[in-house]
């Protein structure tokens, strides 16, 4: 036998197929009851298609809330977690990772970034963003008591700092006290932001850093107002507060554009990303200009962060979108759904209000006035085979992978004229 030979034994672990006879109660008698789980337990996938443990077929319009950037299965995504788990999986971030800085590389490259730092998670690439923010502001800013501004209807994360940032009460709540630090203001709203900062600034307080979404995504799937952003980006050229975008759902190509900002015609100072960035294996991304590069060695870090496996697979995940033009993809099949979700608005007045997004990131909103919730969409459309993401109680959110063909966007438009038919018998 070959010295570099691994030999492995056969696992008593049961195969895939063996779930055929999944037991929900089963499942929630051990798993902790954090999520509202819709009665579906899926067992496998290929491209934008998805199977349960019984077999039945979905067409996924939710990617694993934004994540799968290449679908399910992707070959580029099987022959990167191959090639890289037979090689190195994971060391520690006190050496040298290759694939962490060719990672790194080809984001700054393709961005306004000049340094990253990986982590996990968005939330985590959040938590570090706001670091980052509070020790520019001491060392740089020299301000005793920096205030961060976020928006209502905003989500940054489900750690203690990132759900102060995210300005919504329901995700707060029972978590209390909540972090220090944090002052919020309406989303595009420019002169909430002139007057938070001259309110603001008294004492040893005074406003060190914005940070918002380009695109509000659990927020209602709201878009910035590009006149809004470009003002901010002046405001913060005036005063030195930093401008910072929480880009975890709209960027790497969800919105049409690489980057959320570019869409805002607008260079951010700082700015995250995950979900998409993996293609769903977890990794986070904090991207900062050399100015506010600020760290030093031992101030922040993660065990996790930027691994050799999870840089490989990103990679690949980048360097697909970029040799298979996949961002054209994006725009063109985000412009044929939202053109079809207009039609659908049109048949059932009085139902829908609002149809909006950018590229694969869109929304339908319901009419306030009507007692059907996003929730009963979704369930409704489970029914028909399709699967769909509520973004607040009257907002369905529609991001497939962005690989989605022009047939499976009809298909898609399809069941949901189905299951609004239903819900409007």
């Amino acid at each position: 036998m070959n010295s570099d030979t691994v030999v492995v034994q056969q696992s008593s672990i049961s195969s895939p197929s063996s779930f055929s006879a999944f037991d929900p109660k089963s499942f929630d008698a051990y798993v902790m009851s954090t999520y509202a789980r819709f009665p579906l337990s899926l067992e496998r996938g290929a491209g934008c298609r998805l199977w349960d443990t019984e077999g039945r077929e979905y067409l996924d319009f939710v990617a694993g809330i934004a994540t799968c950037t290449l679908g399910h299965a992707h070959p580029a995504i099987v022959e990167a977690v191959k090639r890289q788990i037979q090689k190195l999986h994971h060391v520690s971030n006190l050496y040298y990772i290759p694939e962490q800085g060719e990672l790194a590389k080809w984001i700054v490259e393709h961005s306004c970034a000049e340094r990253v730092f990986f982590c996990n998670s968005g939330a985590e690439a959040n938590e570090a963003a706001i670091k980052l923010a509070r020790k520019y502001a001491h060392s740089v800013l020299e301000i005793e008591q920096p205030i961060i501004l976020t928006c209502h209807s905003s989500f940054h994360g489900r750690t203690l700092a990132t759900i102060t940032a995210t300005g919504q009460p329901k995700y707060q709540k029972n978590f209390e006290p909540l972090v220090p630090g944090f002052h919020y203001v309406p989303y595009n709203d420019i002169a909430a932001v002139e007057a938070a900062i001259s309110e603001l600034d008294e004492g040893d307080y005074r406003v060190a850093a914005i940070l918002i979404e380009p695109l509000q995504g659990e927020g209602g799937v709201r878009p910035g107002d590009i006149a809004y952003f470009q003002k901010l980006r002046q405001i913060c050229d005036e005063t030195g507060v930093l401008l910072i975008f929480d880009e975890v759902q709209v960027g790497v190509g969800r919105s049409g554009k690489l980057w959320g900002y570019e869409y805002l015609g607008v260079e951010p100072d700082i700015f995250t990303s995950a979900k998409g960035l993996g293609g769903g294996i977890p990794i986070g991304a904090m991207m900062a200009k050399k100015f506010c590069d600020v760290f030093q060695p031992g101030e922040h870090a993660s065990t996790f962060g930027g691994n050799p496996f999870a840089c490989a697979v990103a990679f690949a995940v980048c360097q697909t979108l970029e040799k298979e033009n996949i961002l054209q993809n994006v725009q063109q099949r985000g412009e044929q759904l939202r053109a079809g979700l207009r039609a659908i608005a049109a048949k059932y007045p009085g139902y829908i209000s609002d149809v909006r997004g950018w590229g694969l990131i869109n929304g339908l909103e319901l009419d306030p006035q009507v007692e059907l919730t996003a929730a009963d969409v979704v369930k409704a459309a489970i029914d028909q085979g399709l699967l769909l993401v509520p973004a607040g109680p009257k907002v369905v959110r529609f991001v497939p992978p962005l690989i989605v063909t022009p047939k499976e966007v009809d298909t898609a438009l399809q069941l949901v004229d189905k299951a609004m038919t239903t819900l409007t018998a």
